[in-house]
């Protein structure tokens, strides 16, 4: 948290509105600035000019191993430097906020269709009404086995694939639900809803899950999200439907 933030506001009788409506960015921004996040220096002179302190008050210089580990960019909410970093609860709370959609965009996201909760949370929110899209790789695609060479586990990749399948595939009985598969490229996973996007990047011979991770809302980086979202949906128009009974 920042203090000296929050303290200069407040005696500037300003609000969280206030400065983002002088500075011109979201309000959810200056309160990530009061979360800790370090923001860009146009906007911390921005900043430190509405509230007349000096900047090194509000965010004091840091040390050359500071400097090392540069913060997020804005738009990004958060990155992890591996999907298997991302504890679970994350994951589960971006599915049970999930209001209107879910979308999952992967070769097999074993490591949810194998959580017996995820599941059943994933079932309990399409009987809210949430419409949930799951489209994984087909096990018998080219682009899929070729991955698994490149990963050096060869059929056991497509094995994976199969196995993820026939575990998700036991949502698609629940209305709301459709389950497809893909034979596509993926130069990136998709794990989406209507209010944030989980974008894990896929690296040439690497593990998904050893693969960085963002997290990008909705409200704030709205062309970041476009693109990944645009993405989603040409891969899902392409995909092949599957039902329980396959």
């Amino acid at each position: 948290m920042n203090a000296a933030l929050r303290t200069a506001l407040a005696a500037a009788q300003l609000t969280e509105t206030d400065v983002a409506a002088h500075i011109g960015v979201d309000p959810k921004t200056v309160r990530r600035w009061l979360s800790g996040t370090r923001p860009y220096p146009r906007h911390r002179w921005a900043v430190a000019d509405l509230l007349q302190v000096d900047e090194d008050a509000l965010w004091p210089k840091k040390s050359h191993q500071d400097r090392t580990h540069a913060p997020a960019p804005e738009y990004v909410q958060r990155v992890y430097a591996h999907r298997w970093q991302v504890p679970r609860e994350v994951w589960w709370n971006l599915f049970n906020s999930a209001e209107q959609e879910i979308g999952i965009l992967a070769y097999s996201a074993l490591f949810l269709a194998d959580d017996a909760g995820m599941l059943e949370l994933l079932r309990a929110r399409a009987q809210d009404g949430v419409n949930i899209r799951i489209l994984l790789g087909d096990p018998e695609s080219g682009p899929l086995k070729q991955r698994g060479e490149e990963e050096r586990i060869g059929a056991a990749f497509g094995a994976r694939a199969e196995n993820a399948l026939l575990l998700f595939r036991t949502l698609s009985e629940t209305n709301g639900v459709e389950v497809r598969t893909h034979s596509t490229v993926l130069y990136n996973s998709i794990y989406l809803t209507e209010k944030r996007i989980f974008v894990n990047h896929h690296a040439y011979g690497i593990p998904a899950a050893k693969s960085f991770i963002i997290e990008l809302d909705r409200e704030s980086s709205r062309d970041m999200i476009n693109t990944y979202a645009q993405s989603f949906e040409i891969a899902w128009r392409n995909g092949l439907q599957i039902n329980s009974g396959e």
